[in-house]
């Protein structure tokens, strides 16, 4: 990869080559040091790395990480045996060293790291000064690590966002097979599909659906496609969102295009740039994945995606992310929790409101399955089928429910019927049980964001 234009490189050159004239102290060499880690010469290089091992400070990991990244030409092996000796572990690759970084938050980076890390973000794209140059990377106002944000393969907006896209109806979307994957969503009676063969380009919809201004933040690589109410109390307009090209902890960091604030795509919250701190956190709203097949007989006035997006892609079926999605493997470092019971790739359904959290592996609808649980203080029914990756949840309010031979029906202890809508269940004599959010994801995903705070189901809990 070639990061700097000539002239680029001959400028910062020239500025590290003054430093140590103006400035003697002992930052100043480990910036000059660390720069050659990644630019400098091979014998700068050799020099900048003995000088920084016999040194003998974890502060300077974090550079040798991104090195270890970035600097392909020269001096990997030594690289390695730098890491090892200041940190006592053996790693492969800079993502066996991303992983040991992750699960250790006490060492903090060198002051020069940042400088460094954002000539590296800039020279990949000047755009992402937007979200991290100035004050905004400084580490008092983030509520992440700087050194866990990598850069992910693209630019700003390289992975485009649907901004209010061309629908059209069910009976005209012949470009789907019957066994495709949507998102379905319906608000207010208007029902919409997102295919995931679509979506999967462009992992962000900007849309109104029955008069709600909402945006679909889909991960393709955490598996977590989340829907967001995007108005917030005092502010005049919805926010909008788009792909940054960063990822934390192999998930996506949105960005907002009213202020460029880096979101936790996870969590729906912002956490750098100016609405840092603010106390907002994004309302999720109810996504029902489903087969197109399925969804269009449920859902016979619903409209879907168009292929005209604007942009050109290959949106067959199977195509984007094909390998990824057959692999067990993570394309990104994620440190992965306990997988004893569900391996990191496995798909799970996860909820997290009312005091607590839940997730609920997918295997456990194998069949079709209603599952009456709690997720904190809330009572909840999961009426779901693992061969759709289907899972809605509903409040059921210290009622008990069954299923029954038709999937759009569950009976009550009573043995009333009640009928399954995206919004509510619906009893015969017409009272309703509301919907309630929730989604799913990848095992490691929902663990790296939930983690400790969530329980998980087990078969015959």
């Amino acid at each position: 990869m070639r990061l700097l234009s000539v002239s680029a490189l001959l400028s910062v050159l020239l500025l590290w080559s003054l430093a140590p004239l103006s400035a003697q102290d002992e930052d100043a060499k480990i910036a000059a040091q660390s720069y050659d880690l990644l630019f400098g010469r091979n014998t700068d290089f050799d020099a900048a790395l003995e000088a920084l091992v016999e040194r003998g400070e974890k502060d300077v990991v974090p550079a040798i990480i991104i090195a270890m990244r970035y600097r392909q030409d020269y001096g990997q092996r030594a690289l390695r045996r730098a890491f090892e000796k200041l940190t006592g572990t053996a790693v492969r690759d800079w993502y066996d060293a991303a992983l040991w970084q992750q699960a250790h938050p006490e060492v903090t980076p060198h002051p020069s790291f940042r400088d460094l890390k954002l000539l590296i973000f800039t020279t990949l794209d000047p755009r992402f000064e937007r979200f991290l140059g100035g004050d905004r990377s400084q580490r008092e106002n983030m509520d992440i690590r700087l050194e866990e944000i990598m850069w992910g393969g693209v630019q700003v907006d390289g992975i485009p966002a649907l901004d209010n896209p061309a629908l059209i109806g069910g009976s005209e979307a012949d470009y789907l097979k019957g066994s495709d994957l949507v998102f379905g969503v319906e608000i207010n009676g208007d029902a919409r599909a997102y295919p995931l063969r679509i979506m999967g380009w462009h992992e962000m919809f900007n849309d109104v659906i029955g008069g709600t201004p909402v945006s679909l933040a889909y991960c393709t690589l955490c598996g977590a496609g989340i829907l967001y109410e995007t108005t917030v109390e005092g502010y005049d307009v919805p926010f909008t969102f788009g792909s940054s090209g960063f990822l934390y902890r192999s998930n996506k960091l949105m960005y907002d295009r009213q202020t460029d604030s880096l979101w936790n795509q996870y969590t729906g919250e912002p956490v750098t740039g100016p609405l840092r701190g603010a106390g907002i956190k994004l309302k999720i709203l109810p996504v029902t994945i489903t087969t197109w097949t399925t969804w269009y007989a449920e859902h016979p006035d619903s409209k879907v995606l168009s292929l005209d997006t604007g942009h050109r892609r290959d949106y067959g079926s199977g195509v984007v992310y094909a390998d990824y999605f057959a692999s067990d493997e993570l394309m990104f470092p994620a440190l992965v929790g306990d997988e004893s019971v569900v391996k990191r790739k496995d798909l799970v359904f996860g909820m997290r409101e009312f005091g607590g959290a839940k997730a609920w592996p997918l295997s456990a609808f194998e069949g079709g399955a209603v599952i009456n649980d709690r997720v904190g203080t809330k009572e909840v029914v999961l009426v779901g089928n693992a061969a759709t990756r289907t899972v809605r949840a509903y409040y059921r309010e210290g009622q008990t429910f069954e299923r029954t031979p038709d999937p759009g029906v569950i009976a009550d202890q009573k043995g009333a019927l009640w009928t399954v809508n995206e919004q509510v269940l619906t009893a015969p004599n017409g009272t309703t049980r509301a919907r309630a959010p929730g989604h799913i994801a990848y095992w490691f995903g929902w663990n790296s964001f939930v983690g400790v705070r969530s329980e998980l189901y087990t078969a015959g809990q």
